[in-house]
């Protein structure tokens, strides 16, 4: 026991899902409580005691009806393990279990009573009018020794000896210690045990012989999630849905923490909490600077709201003393920030990839050159030539063209230089360029200031880059960053999945001279959405593969759920005004949306136009969501596909999904001419609608009407509603 002097109280994250159920005015008593006992746990009002005399365990007064349950660690180090209603904490007191994880070395704490009360006691005694065979046990085919090498809580093998039923594994899982669930969940699913290890043990795993018995050494560990952060904890009690910045998932908070001897990237498939690590990396790195004014931190991202949300969550998790030393920038402004320091393009106008499009057809024209597609020469100058940063016609013929697919003759590059330096001209003489061109400039001018820094062993924009959203930058962007920090320890933490690219970029890190090889790790937990959502968003993704921005192939091997819910609604509807009536109809069933909770996510800006005014023409409200997120916050969201990279909803519906919509028919120009770009963009295609139907957390519908989409492969529509 403490006795009159101070303690340290962390707060387990089993402890907080209890917290998190009760009313606000009991969370401030628990606030309250863990203020008083870190201050002196002897104080007589608390009651502090132990509960049994050969136990660690002990109990405390929160409020009239609620006690604290706290596991002694040593010393004075103890842990927030539960918060129960007074009369449920003295009863049986051998209900309580909690031992040190032999392989990830973490602290588990568990209550045996409603475990087996959820399996076991709920049970009805058969009838004996019915004869029916015994249920086969659902783990009888694995060892209770290879169960406890994936790290399965021991005292639990009982349990799971009796599961016959996914209601059962369930039930148990709930109760469960997280690293047991997800086990036994991908057992059930058909993974192999030594698959199970690798994807989900192994990562979590050590790395160190564990003493069962030194629990102020498990404390520390990832592998045990508590938090001693007030500020942190004050903000979850204050808002249940802010506790992602308190508990990370050992294998997160691995990655988090550690010292990378060079850049370091990683993946994951979507609501892994990719973003979430790469909060906490700032965090981490800002917690080691020196103090001062300056800002040596770079976050950067994509697109707008993307950044305005990294900033919103920034301050939530660090306050203004971290946010105060991290630049926040999207990648374009970044860009056009250097150019301008550098005194390039003043005055000159943005124009969009349309519009540049359109500059392409009109100087062909004028030209009359009708052997070049606009479209091709557009891409072929904004990938090749400005992604990579060439600056001479030599270069050009040296290029390599990844994924471009038309092969090209010397001849074809010397007349493509021609026209791209035309077309550069005929834009500056206008006063615009592309966002494009800014990257290629910005790379330019970093590199050179670079070398300047280099020379003189100082003088790098940034001492650490952290890059969300990391598979929609194009190669320029990449020449910039790494020109923006010293090649040395921790210096770029990269995080995306190429799932998602929703833009024409595609690079191989390390020919930018970004070498991640050794240094690449992958989260395959899904926080977000159910398995049941997840299994139709994996299956949408059928047929296609994906890099891994270094030139092997990316993965969702492992991606799984512990999230539990209703299989997605499917259904095919004979005309788009039919299936209007059906987005409406699913709504009202849903009830009202007014806290924003509810998307409807469509193919084109004419669909979004039209789905928004008939909402409110039935007095539902709804917001169209903009370049810079929702323009309001309640209401249903509506929007296209680019719209909802980085958002999520409780409840979503796809509409649309219609051959000719998704994938767009453009795309089938490419079939026969360029059949490895109309590959591509049928994978990008692809990609939009998986990043669209992840976005949902609990429901999912998705609707189309004519033919459906191709994507939506047999084994989905099979379950839709017609």
């Amino acid at each position: 026991m403490a006795g009159q002097g101070g303690a340290t109280l962390r707060i387990l994250e089993r402890a907080d899902k209890e917290i998190m159920k009760l009313s606000r005015s009991d969370r401030g008593a628990v606030w309250e409580f863990v203020s008083k006992f870190r201050t002196n746990p002897g104080n007589p009002g608390l009651h502090f005691k132990q509960l049994k005399g050969d136990s660690r365990l002990f109990s405390a007064r929160v409020s009239a009806d609620h006690r604290a349950l706290l596991l002694h660690a040593g010393d004075h180090d103890y842990l927030l393990v539960s918060v129960k209603h007074r009369k449920d904490v003295y009863e049986d007191l051998d209900r309580y279990a909690y031992q040190i994880n032999r392989v990830t070395g973490g602290i588990e704490v568990f209550d045996l009573t409603p475990v087996g009360d959820s399996i076991v006691g709920r049970l009805l005694p058969p009838d004996p009018a019915v004869v029916a065979p015994p249920a086969a046990a659902l783990f009888a085919a694995v060892s209770d020794a290879d169960l406890l090498r994936l790290g399965v809580a021991e005292p639990l093998l009982p349990a799971i000896r009796q599961l016959t039923n996914e209601d059962e594994l369930q039930a148990l899982i709930e109760e469960a210690p997280a690293l047991t669930g997800e086990a036994l969940l991908q057992l059930f699913g058909g993974a192999s045990v030594d698959e199970v290890y690798e994807q989900v043990t192994f990562p979590v795993a050590a790395g160190e012989t564990v003493d069962p018995d030194d629990y102020l050494a498990a404390v520390t560990r990832p592998a045990t999630p508590v938090t001693t952060d007030d500020e942190a904890l004050q903000a979850m009690l204050d808002e249940p849905f802010a506790r992602w910045q308190v508990y990370l998932h050992p294998a997160q908070r691995k990655l988090v923490e550690r010292d990378y001897s060079g850049p370091t990237r990683v993946g994951g498939g979507p609501g892994t909490g990719k973003t979430i690590v790469a909060l906490h990396r700032v965090k981490h790195l800002v917690e080691q600077l020196e103090p001062g004014a300056d800002r040596p931190i770079l976050l950067t991202t994509f697109n707008r709201n993307l950044a305005a949300d990294l900033r919103t969550r920034l301050l939530t998790l660090g306050g203004e003393q971290v946010l105060a030393r991290v630049d926040i920038v999207t990648i374009d402004k970044l860009a056009s920030r250097v150019v301008t320091d550098a005194g390039m393009g003043t005055g000159r106008r943005v124009i969009d990839d349309d519009r540049a499009v359109q500059e392409w057809h009109d100087l062909l024209f004028e030209l009359g050159t009708p052997k070049w597609e606009p479209d091709f020469l557009h891409a072929e100058w904004s990938q090749v030539i400005l992604g990579q940063v060439l600056t001479s016609r030599a270069d050009y013929f040296r290029a390599r063209r990844p994924g471009r697919g038309r092969a090209l003759t010397r001849a074809d590059r010397d007349e493509i230089w021609q026209l791209t330096e035309r077309l550069a001209m005929r834009l500056e003489e206008k006063g615009v360029w592309t966002w494009r061109q800014i990257a290629a400039a910005a790379a330019r001018a970093e590199n050179a200031r670079a070398d300047q820094a280099a020379e003189a062993s100082d003088g790098y924009r940034y001492r650490h880059v952290v890059v969300d959203e990391a598979q929609d930058l194009n190669a320029a962007h990449w020449k910039m960053l790494r020109a923006m920090v010293a090649p040395t320890r921790n210096d770029l933490f990269i995080v995306g999945d190429t799932h998602q690219r929703i833009y024409d970029n595609y690079v191989t890190l390390g020919q930018l001279g970004i070498n991640i090889r050794g240094r690449s790790s992958r989260l395959t937990r899904c926080y977000r959405t159910t398995r049941e959502i997840l299994a139709s968003g994996l299956e949408l993704l059928t047929g296609e593969t994906y890099d891994d921005l270094d030139g092997g192939e990316e993965t969702l091997a492992g991606y799984r759920s512990l999230l539990h819910g209703d299989r997605p609604v499917l259904r095919g509807l004979r005309t788009w005004a039919e299936e209007r009536d059906a987005i409406v109809a699913h709504l009202r069933a849903w009830g009202p949306a007014l806290d924003g909770s509810i998307a409807v996510c469509l193919p084109t800006r004419e669909m979004v136009g039209e789905v928004v005014d008939r909402l409110r023409a039935e007095d539902i409200p709804a917001a169209e969501i903009g370049p810079d997120g929702p323009k309001q916050p309640d209401g249903v969201h509506v929007g296209t596909m680019h719209r909802f990279k980085g958002l999520e909803y409780q409840r979503m519906i796809l509409g649309g999904i219609c051959d000719g919509l998704v994938p767009r028919a453009g795309i089938t120009a490419y079939a026969d001419v360029d059949p490895v770009r109309f590959q591509r963009e049928r994978a990008r295609e692809r990609s939009r609608l998986f990043v669209a139907a992840t976005r949902a957390r609990d429901e999912l519908a998705v609707f189309w009407h004519g033919t459906r989409s191709p994507f939506v492969t047999d084994a989905l529509a099979s379950r839709a509603d017609t």
